[in-house]
């Protein structure tokens, strides 16, 4: 059995200070990293419970901007009045993810951060190599079964796609996660597949909230999620739309998730759509 420390953290100084100690993960809604941990992909000496620092739940309307603390329940967020007339697509998007008890539990920070539901990345004990767990190892998924796996963003290295289903939405938004050091477009926040760490945030480095524009766009964004049931399961196929129409020239944002290794733009189809109506020889 390995030994495991927890603490509780009530300023994002003190989660600094305890995230710097060698072993140390931090901790919110819990539903990702205690599976894994359990899976012993992850195995931390040391839990840093975040849930307790204040401000980091909180939701917006500033400069503009829909802003939603790095720590607000994701469904809390799904049935907050200013998410769902400003951007749609992010209610959409939390309303068909995960089960009610999950959504419940876990918070917007986590949901984007999660990990991939590659079956061997999760479970080391059967498929010891993996670019992910262990750069250089080498990657079980090529050559096995993948029906789940990632189609583009691939590389020699993963395979494995991006499993959530807000960060798709986020993507077609155009948003800005919020560090406690910095600010990072949603497109540059995942890492190149295989490098052995899954996003562009350094050790430590907290998320604080994420925010998108709260323009036309935003306001008429749409989510479809397509699965193999109608019940709690990750996407096989998913697409974001934000579309503002109240341009000159249209604005057109498309994100797909499901088949890519991370939210995936799709600006080849955005300028088809915006060059005319959509027509199967335009498309």
């Amino acid at each position: 059995m390995n030994r495991l420390a927890y603490m509780r953290v009530g300023s994002l100084a003190e989660a600094r200070q305890a995230l710097a100690l060698p072993g140390s993960i931090a901790l919110a809604g819990g539903t990702t990293v205690t599976d894994l941990a359990k899976l012993d992909v992850l195995m931390p000496d040391r839990l840093v419970d975040i849930m307790g620092i204040p401000g980091l739940d909180g939701i917006a309307v500033e400069a503009g901007r829909l802003r939603i603390g790095a720590l607000a329940r994701m469904a809390d967020v799904a049935r907050h009045g200013e998410v769902r007339r400003l951007a749609p697509a992010i209610a959409a998007s939390l309303e068909c993810a995960a089960s009610a008890q999950i959504r419940n539990m876990a918070t917007m920070a986590g949901n984007i951060l999660q990990r991939t539901r590659c079956a061997y990345f999760r479970d080391p004990a059967s498929y010891p190599a993996c670019n992910r767990r262990t750069p250089g190892s080498g990657c079980a998924a090529i050559g096995g079964v993948t029906h789940n796996h990632a189609i583009l963003g691939v590389t020699d290295a993963c395979m494995a796609s991006y499993p959530g289903d807000l960060a798709i939405v986020l993507a077609a938004l155009d948003a800005v996660v919020h560090t406690d050091a910095r600010d990072i477009a949603i497109g540059d926040l995942f890492a190149e597949p295989g490098s052995g760490t899954e996003t562009i945030l350094a050790a430590g480095e907290i998320v604080t909230a994420v925010s998108v524009a709260a323009d036309a766009g935003a306001a008429r964004s749409s989510y479809l999620k397509v699965r193999d049931r109608q019940s709690y399961e990750f996407a096989a196929v998913s697409v974001a739309l934000a579309v503002d129409l109240t341009r000159d020239q249209p604005d057109i944002r498309v994100a797909v998730g499901g088949v890519a290794t991370r939210p995936w733009r799709l600006p080849a189809v955005e300028a088809a759509l915006r060059a005319g109506p959509p027509s199967r020889e335009r498309l």
